[in-house]
């Protein structure tokens, strides 16, 4: 999803809520420095007593509720402890890991939460720079096998009782209603595509449905997990930003991997990487496999409709392409069972 650039306003809006939300947490905090602003707005900041690194984000009000907040760190913890990189989470000093606080210049409320800084490199800044596919091939098996390891522990991880996050099932993701909002709506459509749109998303919601909600298909996902949310340290890969994480198919965070770079030169080769990668850890039927292009389509489709939900980003140019590759999908969809 876009991302707004960063300037002196920015850090004059959000610093005092950050401020206000360190002194929640055991840290005597130096250095803040706000580094990304998007859904949500992210601080790096130090320590001072061991100089250990930590990331602040303030959430973006009314994308999740509490319980759903609380309920991200029980699944990082627990995807640490088996072995898979995500980020720690640091307790507040009353034992939770949210506080409120006030962005008082946007007469808004937010929740903080805290978790340990991961150094590395994204994967998607170590891909751009790379131009031999057999190079960026292995990378995406590596990235396969990532996340074949996530869909291994969700799979059987019993979530505690109280854990709530959203599901991304046929009507989370084409519903009346679905969570990432209405993409058929969007103004950058007119209404004979609007109208094709609505159809197809009725057609998919059917065959979702139809797919079904077996565990071995359908747990805990990340649900936004491409190279952008990839940091290669030197040991390991550590996944980050379990904003969007949901109960969905594996099918789906698969897609979202590969969805990024289907027009780039290669792309059949990074995608058969990929699922060398994840079958190296865990089993993919064929006929999930050939899910891949329709859920590929399902994610340009929420992305559409989480611009829908934000008219204030400027997104002309991500719809100049995105908006005429939907209705060329949806004119050629059918249903594959």
């Amino acid at each position: 999803m876009p991302e707004a650039q960063l300037d002196q306003a920015d850090i004059d809006v959000f610093t005092p809520a950050a401020r206000e939300a360190l002194a929640a947490f055991p840290i005597d905090p130096v250095d803040l420095e706000l580094i990304a602003l998007s859904e949500n707005v992210t601080f790096r900041v130090r320590h001072r007593a061991d100089g250990a690194r930590y990331v602040l984000r303030l959430h973006r009000p009314g994308y999740h509720t509490q319980a759903e907040l609380n309920s991200e760190p029980l699944w990082t913890r627990a995807l640490n402890e088996a072995g898979i990189g995500a980020p720690i989470p640091l307790a507040a000093r009353d034992g939770g890991h949210y506080v409120p606080v006030t962005v008082t210049a946007r007469n808004e409320q937010r929740l903080a939460g805290m978790a340990s800084w991961t150094d590395g490199e994204l994967l998607s800044d170590i891909i751009d720079g790379i131009e031999d596919v057999s190079t960026v091939a292995r990378h995406f098996e590596q990235l396969g096998g990532v996340i074949a390891a996530l869909h291994n522990q969700a799979s059987v991880w019993r979530p505690p009782t109280g854990f709530v996050r959203h599901t991304l099932d046929a009507d989370g993701l084409m519903g009346e209603a679905p969570f990432w909002g209405a993409f058929w709506e969007h103004a950058a459509f007119s209404l004979p595509e609007q109208a094709l749109l609505k159809a197809t998303r009725d057609q998919v919601h059917g065959m979702l449905q139809r797919y079904g909600k077996d565990p071995s298909r359908f747990s805990l996902i990340h649900a936004d997990l491409h190279p952008g949310n990839i940091l290669v340290g030197q040991d390991r890969l550590t996944v980050i930003d379990f904003d969007d994480a949901a109960f969905g198919w594996h099918v789906y965070d698969i897609a979202v991997a590969l969805k990024y770079y289907q027009t780039e030169p290669g792309f059949d080769a990074l995608q058969a990487a990929l699922l060398k990668g994840y079958r190296a850890v865990r089993p993919l039927s064929d006929f999930d496999e050939a899910l891949i292009p329709t859920f590929m389509m399902i994610r340009r489709m929420a992305q559409v409709g989480w611009l829908h939900q934000r008219p204030e980003i400027d997104a002309g140019e991500f719809l100049e392409t995105a908006g005429p590759e939907v209705c060329r999908q949806c004119a050629a969809f059918k249903p594959p069972f």
